[in-house]
């Protein structure tokens, strides 16, 4: 945004850190979070109108307004309030619908009359990126989905009909799963899987951007939260495909990022700004390296099919239960498990599934949903009579922290 007054956070990025920024914002002052042992001339950089430290005293040699808060007193608004608009004396002009606009301006000064990949999954961030940037540069825009094999049952089609034929996208589709199953075979490590496919994907955007020709610039929707959880002064847990996980050596010009200060509810207001639909819109979180990190261990295509079956019985008996739009997330995850049952009287040796739901508004802290008794055990019933391949179901009832959303 122009003109854009910030406030900085210094914390450890953990849930109150992160309640505190989104209370900034809500409240119309644009908040950056940053690790409490942040220099000052990494501070001096963002040029902030004031500071919050949370849980520590580091103000020596700070000139600017300051608040200090303790977490066991949680978050008082008018104390909030008082800070940002008497002491920092801000305007409050950060909104959803100015960020939208100035984005898109931004992007037409950056971008225009250059070509853009866009790396577009399906998912809400980077449908929303591709939007900003199809409204900023229009055909100059040329969206790539990659498919690596590793998504969900029919999405691939169901992408291609949404934004080539219905939103006019430039949209270009290859099929690389043979290369991704190649790359990742015999990998079990979990870091190593996102590592393999970020790098993979860069490839093969490469690859396309040969093609198409020159190309400046490739873009991707990596948001806050990502961001947040990949550099955490508490140590990475985990390695995000479009952040951590990217190698050093990219052959684009630059990476643009357009939602990297947002979250995820914020994302989701921005996607409403656009004109895009609720469908769109509310549709729930992937992950970028998609089902490689829903099967714990090693991938095989066998893997694949088992769980791409049952994962889709599950979100079909989660929409006829009228859940879909209540539950932020719910997928199934299969597990490398294997344990003694019985089908059709006869004696069987297969997988265990777990069925995960879980209520977040930005993936940095969840709560696990208490889905109806009935509801999953229909899910449960259809999947064990339904798909080959597994003979035991449990249901996760872990919260982030300490868990995380997905099982890698």
């Amino acid at each position: 945004m122009k003109d854009l007054q910030k406030v900085v956070i210094l914390g450890s990025g953990d849930k109150y850190c992160l309640e505190v920024a989104r209370k900034v914002r809500e409240l119309g002052v644009f908040s950056e979070i940053l690790p409490s042992a942040a220099s000052a001339e990494k501070i001096a950089e963002i040029q902030p109108i004031g500071a919050i430290f949370i849980d520590f005293d580091n103000k020596a040699g700070f000139t600017l307004p300051t608040l200090y808060l303790n977490k066991q007193e949680g978050i008082n608004e008018n104390m909030l309030k008082d800070f940002l608009f008497t002491s920092c004396k801000a305007k409050g002009n950060w909104s959803i619908k100015a960020f939208a606009q100035d984005m898109v301006e931004y992007l037409k000064a950056k971008a225009g009359g250059k070509k853009v990949l866009c790396a577009l999954s399906g998912g809400v961030d980077s449908a929303v990126c591709a939007m900003l940037l199809h409204k900023a540069i229009g055909r100059n825009l040329i969206c790539v989905l990659v498919d690596h094999g590793l998504m969900r049952k029919g999405e691939v089609q169901e992408i291609i009909n949404e934004y080539k034929n219905n939103l006019d996208m430039n949209l270009i589709c290859t099929d690389a799963s043979s290369l991704f199953l190649e790359r990742l075979k015999g990998v079990a490590d979990p870091e190593k899987k996102r590592k393999i496919i970020g790098e993979t994907f860069i490839r093969v955007f490469e690859a396309e951007a040969k093609k198409i020709g020159k190309v400046d610039f490739l873009a991707q929707g990596t948001i806050y939260p990502d961001v947040i959880e990949s550099i955490s002064e508490k140590g990475v847990v985990k390695s995000h495909h479009n952040v951590g996980g990217l190698p050093d050596v990219v052959d684009f010009k630059e990476i643009i990022e357009p939602l990297k200060d947002l979250f995820k509810d914020e994302v989701r207001q921005v996607g409403c700004e656009l004109g895009l639909t609720k469908n769109i819109v509310m549709r729930q979180p992937f992950p970028g390296p998609g089902l490689a990190i829903r099967i714990i261990g090693k991938i095989t295509k066998k893997k694949l099919n088992i769980l791409r079956d049952a994962d889709y019985i599950f979100r079909e008996e989660i929409a006829k239960a009228d859940l879909d739009t209540k539950i932020w997330q719910y997928f199934t995850v299969l597990t490398p498990m294997r344990s003694v049952g019985i089908k059709d009287g006869v004696r069987t040796y297969d997988y265990t599934l777990i069925l995960r739901a879980v209520h977040s508004t930005d993936a940095m802290s969840a709560q696990w949903a208490r889905i109806p008794y009935e509801v999953l055990e229909q899910a449960a019933s259809r999947i064990l009579n339904e798909v080959a391949g597994i003979n035991r179901i449990a249901y996760d009832i872990t919260s982030k922290p300490p868990a995380t959303i997905e099982w890698e």
